[in-house]
């Protein structure tokens, strides 16, 4: 699902000046840390992100739009008046080649008693046909949960054995002007291109569960806000889908950028 338009001038101007905060700072950095992932080409005189990695958790802007925006009204709109965050990570998709993001399910990286999780995306910038725009295949979360590992190694993503049962010829990528959001639940098949054109385009993600969703992993234990309830009520009973969940592995592993390109 894609609105266009939903968030304000005010939201955009806060948001993105504490982005190109964040950008300043990465021109020091030589290589990707646990807030920086760089992208290839990067340097101080050219900094090119492939993600900045829970924003909420860094600056004060981020939090406020993630709990107290017109997307939490979205949120309790699709799931409920019983809220809780999650996490939040911002893509840049850097211009002339910012790298392509392969065909994956969102949960099986942060399983949860129930599917019932939501990621919003907010354009920071307008997109247009050829920026590496997300692609979404819509009714995919009513398929099959795929399999993100070749072998015993994590990939975090689709083998090419089920990137025809997945449909993803048939996906959709949603273009727009800044402030348009994207909606999509964790078991969505989605994907995006390398960016072809020249300008970035970065997307603000922030994923949240009903109240009765709990993690089976320790993703976000250190999150300041990881799981914190941001509308209504707690649960007092955790909710189980009966559908099995693919385990990430154990531990800390990594990004998906890296997952995905098998980087050492």
């Amino acid at each position: 699902m894609a609105v266009e338009g939903l968030i304000d001038v005010g939201w955009l101007e806060r948001l993105r000046a504490v982005t190109d905060d964040f950008v300043e700072q990465s021109r020091s950095l030589t290589e990707s840390n646990v807030i920086f992932d760089l992208d290839v080409g990067h340097s101080a005189s050219e900094p090119r992100l492939r993600r900045l990695s829970s924003p909420t958790d860094l600056h004060e802007t981020y939090w406020s739009f993630a709990s107290a925006s017109p997307l939490v009204d979205v949120v309790v709109d699709l799931l409920g008046p019983n809220v809780k965050f999650h996490h939040s990570k911002l893509n840049f998709k850097a211009a002339r080649g910012g790298e392509e993001v392969k065909w994956h399910q969102d949960i099986q990286f942060w399983p949860h008693t129930n599917y019932d999780l939501l990621t919003v995306g907010v354009f920071l910038e307008d997109v247009e046909p050829g920026m590496g725009e997300v692609g979404f295949v819509s009714g995919s979360h009513n398929g099959p949960l795929f399999d993100l590992y070749d072998g015993n190694a994590w990939i975090g993503a689709l083998g090419d054995a089920d990137l025809s049962t997945a449909g993803v010829e048939r996906a959709s990528c949603p273009i727009g002007r800044a402030g348009t959001i994207t909606v999509h639940n964790c078991r969505t098949v989605h994907g995006s291109a390398p960016n072809r054109s020249n300008r970035a385009r970065p997307l603000l993600l922030q994923t949240y569960a009903p109240a009765d969703a709990y993690a089976y992993t320790d993703l976000v234990k250190r999150s300041p806000h990881g799981e914190e309830l941001i509308r209504g009520e707690p649960a007092r009973w955790a909710r189980h889908d009966p559908r099995p969940c693919l385990m990430p592995p154990s531990g800390a592993y990594r990004p998906i950028f890296a997952s995905q390109q098998r980087e050492d």
